[in-house]
C-alpha cells in the first residue's frame, strides 16, 4: 500500500509539474509576464520584482529581434525538471529552437533563474548580439534623380541638384524610444538614422536589414547576413521642388505640393511638415465643410455687411476692419470673419472638431517625422468666443502646410482624402471626409477667391485656380496690451489647386511672421502651381 501511495504521489506530482511548466511557457508565448511571475517560487518573486522580470524577457527578445514565441508539450526530464520545447521566431535570425528546462518545486512553483529568458542559455550566460550593418540605400526622386546617397555617416546630395532641400539629415538619434525600436529591429542603438526630411520619412525603406551573430555567452546560437535595400524612389518631383524652394526665397515658412488624386507628395520645402502654426482663414475650408454638411448655410444666403462680429462681448474684426458680407459666396471670397465666426458658433464645437478630425487634425501623420496638426477637443472649447475663434483658424488651432494641402486635396478629390505619402508605389489610405456635392460647392467658392477675392495674386492665365487665403494673427490686437498689427505679427497662408475643373496639382504655402496671405503666400504659391501643371 505504501508503495502504491508513493507511485500515486509521484505520478501526480509529475502531472502537476508538467501543467505548471506548460502554463509558464504558454504565458511567455502570449507575452503575459505578470502570469509568468505569479508562477515563480515565493523567494524568487521577492528577489526579482515584476518590472525587473518583465524587462529581462523584453530585453532578451529585443536582442534576438524576436517576433513570436511558440511552446510545445511539456515533459518530465527527471529530478524535478520539466522540459518544454520552445521556438523563438526572429526578424534577423530565423527560427531558433531549444529546450526550456524548468525546475518545479513541491509547491508547484517555478524556481526561476536569469538564463531562462531564452532557449540555449546556460547558467551565467548573457544573450548578446554582434551587428553587421548593410549600406544605406539611395533615395531617388520620382523621375529617378539621386536625392541622397552614400554611407549613413557621410550622406551627400548632388551639388547641382535640389536634393539638399528635401533629403534631410542622418545622425544618431537622441530619442530613447526611437533608439529602442531601432535596437529591436536588429541595429545598434547608436546607429545613425534619418532625423529630418526624406531620410527620416523613408528610414524604414532605406535602412535595409542588418546581420550579425546571436550569442549565448561565447557560443553562437545563430547568424545572418546583412541585406541592403534597393534604391528607394520617392514621390518628389524635382521641378516642383525647385519651384517651391525658389518661391520660399530663404524666408521662414513652408510649401507643400500634392497630387490631388493620389496624395503623393510632389514637394516639401522649408518647414512644410515640421512647424505647426495657426492656419488663419484657410481653416474656413473646414468650417464651411461642417456648415454645408449640416445644411446651415447655402452659397446664396445673405449676411449683413459689417466690420466685425460680437461674440461674448468681444469684437472679432474683419481684416483691417473692412466692411464685409453679402452672399455667402462673396463672404467666402473676401474671407469675412464677421460671417465665419458666428457661423462657427452655430456649427458648434462638436461638429467643428469632428469635421476637422476627419480632415486629419489630432491624428498622427502618415509621414514619419511630420508634426501633428491639432485643435482642442469639443469639450475643451469652453465658450462661444473660443468656438468662433477656432472657426476662423485662430485660438488654439494649429496646422502645417502639409495638412492644409491635404485639406485642399480632399476638396479637389470630390471629398475623398488620400493620405499623403512620400513613397512611390507605397500603400494608399483613403477615406471620405465629405460628400461630393459639398466638395464641389467649396471648389466653386475657392475659384471665386482667386478670380475676384483675396487670392487674385495666384491667378494663372487660361487656368482656373481654386484657393483660400489666410492671415493668422500671432498677437492680441485688443485692449491695453495690444500688439501693433503689422507684417511681423501675422502668418501668411494660401492653399490651392489647379485646374479647378480637373485638378492636377495641390499647393499650400505658409510664411511665418511675413504679412497677409493674399499679398505674400498667394503669389508665392502661383509659380509652384505652374510647375505642377507643366509636369502633367
Amino acid at each position: 500500500m505504501a508503495l502504491l501511495a508513493g507511485i500515486g504521489f509521484g505520478s501526480g506530482f509529475e502531472a502537476s509539474s508538467e501543467r505548471v511548466a506548460a502554463q509558464f511557457a504558454g504565458a511567455w508565448s502570449e507575452e503575459d509576464y505578470a502570469a509568468m511571475h505569479r508562477l515563480l517560487a515565493t523567494e524568487v518573486r521577492a528577489q526579482v520584482p515584476l518590472d525587473d522580470f518583465t524587462e529581462a524577457y523584453r530585453r532578451a527578445g529585443a536582442v534576438a529581434t524576436a517576433v513570436a514565441v511558440e511552446a510545445g508539450d511539456a515533459s518530465v526530464a527527471g529530478d524535478g525538471e520539466v522540459s518544454v520545447p520552445v521556438t523563438v521566431r526572429t526578424r534577423l535570425f530565423g527560427a531558433i529552437e531549444g529546450e526550456l528546462v524548468l525546475v518545479v518545486d513541491e509547491e508547484e512553483r517555478v524556481r526561476w533563474a536569469p538564463h531562462l529568458v531564452f532557449p540555449g542559455l546556460a547558467p551565467g550566460d548573457e544573450l548578446t548580439r554582434r551587428v553587421e550593418l548593410p549600406p544605406r540605400a539611395k533615395i531617388l526622386s520620382r523621375g529617378g534623380e539621386v536625392l541622397a546617397d552614400g554611407p549613413a555617416e557621410a550622406r551627400t546630395s548632388p551639388p547641382d541638384g535640389i536634393g539638399a532641400s528635401i533629403a534631410g539629415t542622418v545622425t544618431r538619434s537622441e530619442d530613447d524610444e526611437e533608439r529602442q525600436k531601432l535596437f529591436a529591429r536588429g541595429f545598434a542603438e547608436d546607429t545613425p538614422v534619418g532625423t529630418s526630411g526624406l531620410e527620416r520619412a523613408l528610414q524604414r525603406q532605406v535602412e535595409g536589414r542588418p546581420g550579425g551573430a546571436l550569442l549565448a555567452g561565447s557560443k553562437v546560437l545563430a547568424r545572418s547576413s546583412p541585406r541592403a535595400a534597393a534604391p528607394v524612389r520617392s514621390t518628389i518631383d524635382t521641378d516642383i521642388q525647385a519651384a517651391a524652394v525658389t518661391a520660399l526665397a530663404g524666408r521662414l515658412g513652408g510649401i507643400a505640393a500634392l497630387d490631388p488624386r493620389t496624395g503623393e507628395v510632389r514637394a516639401l520645402a522649408g518647414v512644410a511638415f515640421s512647424a505647426p502654426q495657426p492656419p488663419g482663414s484657410t481653416f474656413k475650408l473646414v468650417t464651411t465643410t461642417a456648415a454645408l454638411d449640416s445644411e446651415l448655410v447655402k452659397p446664396s444666403d445673405e449676411f449683413e455687411v459689417v466690420s466685425s462680429a460680437l461674440i461674448d462681448g468681444v469684437p472679432l474684426s474683419n481684416a483691417n476692419g473692412e466692411l464685409c458680407g453679402g452672399t455667402f459666396t462673396a463672404s467666402f471670397a473676401h474671407s469675412c470673419n464677421s460671417v465665419f465666426a458666428p457661423l462657427g458658433v452655430e456649427v458648434g464645437a462638436e461638429r467643428l472638431v469632428a469635421t476637422a478630425e476627419r480632415f486629419g487634425w489630432n491624428e498622427e501623420p502618415t509621414i514619419s517625422g511630420a508634426k501633428e496638426s491639432t485643435l482642442p477637443e469639443a469639450g475643451e472649447m469652453t465658450s462661444p468666443l473660443e468656438i468662433g475663434s477656432s472657426a476662423i483658424g485662430q485660438g488654439r488651432v494649429l496646422a502645417t502646410p502639409l495638412q492644409m494641402a491635404s485639406v485642399a486635396q480632399t476638396i479637389a478629390n470630390d471629398g475623398v482624402m488620400e493620405a499623403p505619402t512620400l513613397l512611390m508605389g507605397g500603400p494608399r489610405e483613403s477615406r471620405r471626409v465629405t460628400s461630393e456635392q459639398t466638395a464641389r460647392t467649396i471648389g466653386r467658392l475657392m475659384v471665386g477667391v482667386v478670380e475676384y477675392g483675396t487670392g487674385t495674386a495666384a491667378a494663372i492665365g487660361g487656368v482656373k485656380v481654386a484657393g483660400k487665403t489666410g492671415t493668422a494673427e500671432l498677437g492680441d490686437t485688443r485692449g491695453p496690451d495690444a500688439v501693433e498689427s503689422d507684417a511681423s505679427n501675422t502668418d501668411a497662408w494660401f492653399t490651392s489647386y489647379a485646374p479647378a475643373g480637373k485638378p492636377e496639382i495641390v499647393v499650400a504655402a505658409l510664411f511665418v511672421r511675413n504679412g497677409a496671405g493674399g499679398a505674400v503666400a498667394a503669389p508665392a504659391a502661383q509659380p509652384v502651381l505652374v510647375a505642377g501643371l507643366k509636369e502633367k
